[in-house]
């Protein structure tokens, strides 16, 4: 018997389980500093409906993961930063469409919620298609078309 497959963890092997991560991303958490104004572009601008929300916090199920909308300042004590200096990291959010068409509309649809554009669609040098809008917050999302990649039912995407 070899060493457990990649992802795989050895029965009762309790280092490993103490050592190891699966990978997986259960949570995105974006810090938005209106809620409200995150809710409607969202909710009434996408479409999206959220599994739970409160005065702080709006949680969305995304296949597999869960996508959340956070007070701005909350999401900074939550890891005990401070919030005058909380900034944001270089990150593009994706969303990769079943066909080549939805791209334009997507972001068209993005746009005419409140979303500004940051690259309108087009061919990529990897093969596919894709532009950038930006949420309310200025978060950067990639509405991208990979002819290689397929996506579940469930929006679950898988690199072949």
């Amino acid at each position: 018997m070899g060493p457990p497959a990649s992802g795989e963890r050895a029965e009762g092997d309790a280092s490993a389980m103490e050592q190891t991560m699966e990978q997986r991303i259960s949570l995105v958490t974006l810090g938005v500093r209106d809620l409200a104004k995150s809710r409607r572009f969202y909710v009434v601008g996408l479409g999206w409906a959220p599994a739970y929300e409160d005065a702080q916090i709006i949680f969305f199920q995304m296949g597999g993961m869960v996508f959340s909308l956070f007070l701005r300042d909350q999401l900074a004590a939550d890891f005990e930063a401070d919030p005058a200096t909380f900034g944001r990291a270089a990150v593009a959010l994706a969303y990769n469409a079943r066909a080549k068409g939805e791209v334009d509309a997507i972001l068209g649809h993005a746009q005419a919620a409140g979303a500004a554009l940051l690259k309108p669609a087009r061919e990529a040098s990897w093969g596919g298609y894709s532009g950038y809008f930006a949420d309310p917050d200025g978060f950067a999302w990639e509405v991208a078309w990979n002819p290689g990649w397929r996506i579940a039912p469930d929006g679950g995407v898988t690199v072949r």
